[in-house]
Order: structure tokens, then C-alpha cells, then sequence
């Protein structure tokens, strides 16, 4: 079989066994600690704002435990304060000063905010199969 049959078959076949086995993509995007409750998802592949709320959320739900309550902004879409390069935005599970509620997704206004549960939703964006289960 020529290889590029082999491979062709292969990518074909790899979202059913990421189907049947319960996975789920997501953005990839790396998330780096800053403090107790803020952490900086770094900015990849081009992905937006719905795949830095995706991750942020993630973050949120799967490292600190907290599937409630909103996440907030807390430094905007700019130069990386955990990496030497690269760009990134703060959220925080902290509420600021200031709090807004957004209705557009942003990641570009220090205080904008959102629902932990809101933010995860953007993360059907990655699925395979809608029904997958977070």
C-alpha cells in the first residue's frame, strides 16, 4: 500500500477512536500560573478569544477546582508576563475592582468577564462529536 494511502486511512480513522474512547480536542493552548488565582493562557495558532476563554476555563475547572463562578480579565491580550516572548492575557478567578459583564467575547479589556460554565461552552468549538461530555 502506498504511504499516502496509509497515511490518508490513518487521519480518517483517528476521530472514531478519539470518538470511542471519550476524547474531546481542545486548543491546546498553554496556561502558566501566576499566582493563586490568576494564570496566563498564551496565545497560539492563531486561536481567539473563544479558544483563550476555552482554555481559561479548563484551567479554572480542571486545576484549581473552580466550575463556578466567573472569570475575569485581569491583564489583557498583550506581551507575556510568564514567558520571555510571545503574547498572552491574565484571567483571574478573583473579581476586580471594576467587574464588567461582557456580552462579546473579549480578551482585550482588563475586567471583562464571563461565566466559568459560559466560557466552557466555547469548547464545543474542539469537539468531534457534539455529544461529548466535558
Amino acid at each position: 500500500m502506498p504511504l499516502r494511502y496509509l497515511t490518508a486511512t490513518i487521519l480518517a480513522l483517528a476521530p472514531l477512536n478519539a470518538g470511542a474512547n471519550g476524547f474531546y480536542f481542545d486548543p491546546g493552548l498553554t496556561v502558566n500560573p501566576v499566582s493563586a488565582t490568576q494564570f496566563e493562557v498564551i496565545e497560539a495558532r492563531g486561536e481567539g478569544a473563544r479558544g483563550m476563554w476555552c482554555a481559561a476555563a479548563r484551567y479554572a475547572v480542571y486545576t484549581l477546582g473552580q466550575d463556578k463562578g466567573r472569570l475575569y480579565v485581569d491583564t489583557p491580550r498583550g506581551s507575556s508576563v510568564t514567558q520571555n516572548s510571545g503574547k498572552g492575557v491574565v484571567f483571574t478567578t478573583h473579581a476586580p475592582e471594576n467587574p464588567t459583564q461582557s456580552v462579546s467575547v473579549t480578551v482585550r479589556r482588563a475586567g471583562a468577564s464571563l461565566p466559568v460554565i459560559h466560557a466552557l461552552q466555547f469548547c464545543r468549538d474542539y469537539d468531534v462529536f457534539p455529544d461529548n461530555n466535558f
